[in-house]
């Protein structure tokens, strides 16, 4: 029995040198009014192909349902403390990444709203491909002690958009998350951030979203119309013990069902606009 109880401690001290060895070296509270001021500009420059919305378009229908989806959100904090949330989905090609891209633009287009978008997907990231900059240094660096949180985050010039990327591959991603650092950092980038949002792997597919759950404010749960299952949805919600479930976010809709309303209601209104008087006009 001793050989084992000495392999035991040998074991456990192995366990803690290996933590000490992971574990980076927190920043102090008193830096992180001037984090901002820290941050690299790159330009805004997104993929070929990829669909975001764009702030010169107010009146397409996508920016409206993005608008309205940020309306109740910000209308949710003024409630309860709510800055950091995870946007997740219960099984892969739902459009999580997209509505957390286009969540985070929307977001910061307010002024004075500074919104950090995060990529918290160390198994399949995408953000770094959207926007087209480098994967590293990115969380992963940070957790690992291996980049400061200013080199870690870059900032879209000229707006209130900040992307972090998932940073250098791991090979142990639920591991790198169970570390005490991650709920570090999430805590003082609520600190600076008005919004942090969390672009996480599927529900279904892995813990990864999960246990970040359990260290956000709310989870954003996105499914895809004729795509997603009932079972799906189902399980998922029973695998966050409904906990810190913000909301329901139904993607997929008919370009036609979407687009006939909104072209309706604004041609109505411009044209309103063109032949009536300003006082002419009926509040709608």
């Amino acid at each position: 029995m001793s050989r084992v109880h000495d392999a035991l401690r040998r074991a456990a001290k192995e366990s803690d040198k290996q933590k000490r060895q992971l574990a980076p070296v927190p920043m102090p509270s008193e830096q992180l009014p001037d984090l901002l001021s820290e941050i690299p500009e790159i330009p805004y420059t997104p993929a070929p192909g990829v669909f975001l919305i764009d702030p010169s378009r107010p009146s397409d229908a996508h920016s409206e349902e993005f608008r309205t989806l940020r309306t109740r959100l910000n209308h949710l904090q003024k409630l309860q403390p709510i800055h950091t949330v995870v946007v997740t989905s219960s099984c892969p090609a739902e459009g999580k990444s997209f509505t957390a891209v286009n969540l985070a633009l929307a977001e910061a287009q307010l002024k004075d709203n500074p919104t950090l978008l995060a990529d918290f997907d160390f198994r399949r990231p995408v953000l770094h491909n959207t926007f087209q900059f480098d994967r590293a240094p990115g969380a992963t660096d940070v957790l690992l002690g291996k980049a400061q949180l200013s080199e870690a985050i870059r900032r879209i010039e000229g707006t209130n958009l900040y992307l972090m990327p998932a940073g250098s591959p791991v090979l142990n991603p639920l591991e790198i998350l169970n570390l005490p650092e991650t709920k570090a950092l999430l805590d003082q980038l609520r600190l600076v951030f008005n919004w942090v949002l969390l672009d996480t792997p599927p529900l279904l597919f892995a813990a990864d979203a999960n246990l970040l759950a359990t260290v956000t404010d709310g989870i954003i749960l996105v499914v895809r119309l004729g795509v997603t299952t009932i079972d799906s949805v189902t399980r998922a919600l029973q695998s966050l013990c409904e906990n810190n479930v913000l909301g329901i976010v139904a993607n997929g809709a008919r370009a036609g069902e979407l687009y006939s309303k909104y072209t309706y209601y604004y041609s109505g209104y411009y044209y309103k606009e063109k032949t009536e008087k300003p006082e002419d006009v009926e509040p709608a």
